[in-house]
């Protein structure tokens, strides 16, 4: 999988060795630039946006997301009450399946409570009038596939070959949005404008019928509208056009570009040898710490990555007994001994939320760093007990 991320921005003049090792620094002021862009659009196109909590959960941070947008998006109980201790306005909550004895709460937490089928939707009748009766506020959604696929990887493509995600729009009738105000649909991942564009034009033809119906449209995550070369003011115009035509109320759910390029991830080298190749064993592992480097698979930027010259890569691979945890080959112009710091670039979103324990191996501290002031605060530090506590 490419990735079009990784741009160091001021990370390029961080002393690495002010954290620790391994650590996730997260930068306020980038965080802010991304949130402005996506008020922005909030804005111009009269819209809402929703922060997606399964990307990036950093609720250090909750004040400054509820200062640009309109609230979270949540994608089961736990992640729905985290919303409601921390962040403002606004909560979605979808969940591919639910169990009945989170419904309540979930229920009680959540705006906007979203199903993924319709005979889940029947299933919960008795919970929904409870609540309602209990004098609980919210309406309920439909998740749809739009049998639309425009994604690169299966693994992450929600409109793949049966796919379990969404009921497929091919089937949608109209007993099933009985109790429906919305219909959501997530489909993207790292896009730009045209893949959305085009899944509109494919999808729109299969609803048309049903929008008189319907208060909002919920277009999911997957934009990559703070990246700078994306085609923001096309997409504008495209939510302005599609609010005019449908009369519905429009979402957009980023949670990649909330933190895209916000954060790296600091390790240090412990060991190196030689096996037909130069490698280089570091306190970073990509089963533990960055699953999406064996899961997509792709390839990590580095800060003061050096392109291929004279100097022969080295392969990076973390301290775990997973044969396959293994990063990638990297050039630095200082090389890799032990002892080194280097840094991975575009961590702080879906890497920091996806952190495991397995074999032991410590998880990185937390660091908040304002590149505008300087300032540099330790949010978390893990321990032993930490690792301990979760197992019996």
């Amino acid at each position: 999988m490419e990735t079009r991320a990784g741009d160091p921005g001021a990370f390029a003049h961080f002393d690495l060795a002010r954290v620790d090792s391994p650590a996730f620094v997260v930068d306020l002021a980038r965080l802010r630039a991304n949130l402005a862009v996506l008020a922005d659009i909030r804005d111009r196109a009269g819209i809402k946006v929703l922060a997606a909590l399964k990307a990036f959960s950093m609720w250090k941070v909750a004040p400054v997301v509820g200062q640009y947008l309109d609230g979270v998006c949540t994608s089961g109980l736990w992640e729905a009450k985290l919303a409601a201790e921390h962040y403002k306005g606004e909560i979605a909550t979808y969940c591919a399946a639910y169990k009945a004895a989170d419904m309540p709460e979930i229920l009680r937490l959540s705006d906007h409570v979203i199903f993924n089928s319709p005979g889940q939707h029947a299933r919960f009748a008795g919970e929904i009038a409870a609540a309602r009766a209990a004098g609980e506020a919210f309406d309920i959604g439909l998740r749809i596939n739009p049998l639309h696929a425009e994604g690169e990887v299966p693994r992450y493509d929600p409109c793949a070959p049966h796919s379990r995600l969404g009921f497929p729009v091919d089937q949608l009738e109209d007993a099933h949005l009985d109790g429906v105000t919305g219909l959501h649909f997530h489909t993207l991942c790292e896009q730009d404008f045209g893949p959305l564009e085009r899944t509109w034009a494919a999808l729109k033809p299969r609803i048309e019928r049903f929008l008189p119906r319907l208060q909002w449209l919920n277009f999911g995550g997957g934009h990559h509208v703070t990246r700078a070369d994306y085609q923001r003011d096309e997409l504008i115009a495209f939510l302005q056009k599609v609010r005019a035509e449908t009369g519905c109320e429009i979402y957009l759910e980023p949670g990649e570009a909330v933190a895209l390029d916000a954060g790296i991830l600091v390790g240090t080298v412990l060991d190196t040898h030689w096996n037909g190749i130069p490698l280089a064993v570091t306190d970073i592992s990509a089963t533990c710490h960055m699953p999406d480097v064996i899961e997509a698979p792709y390839r990590p930027a580095m800060l003061g990555e050096r392109d291929e010259g004279t100097d022969e890569p080295v392969r990076l691979g973390g301290p775990s007994c997973l044969a396959g945890d293994v990063i990638g080959d990297y050039i630095l112009p200082g090389g890799f001994q032990p002892g080194t710091r280097f840094a991975f670039l575009d961590q702080a979103h879906y890497s920091m939320v996806k952190t495991t324990t397995f074999n032991g191996v410590p998880l990185p501290s937390i660091w908040l760093w304002d590149s505008a002031t300087d300032a540099l605060e330790c949010v978390k530090r893990f321990s032993y007990e930490d690792f301990r506590d979760r197992l019996s």
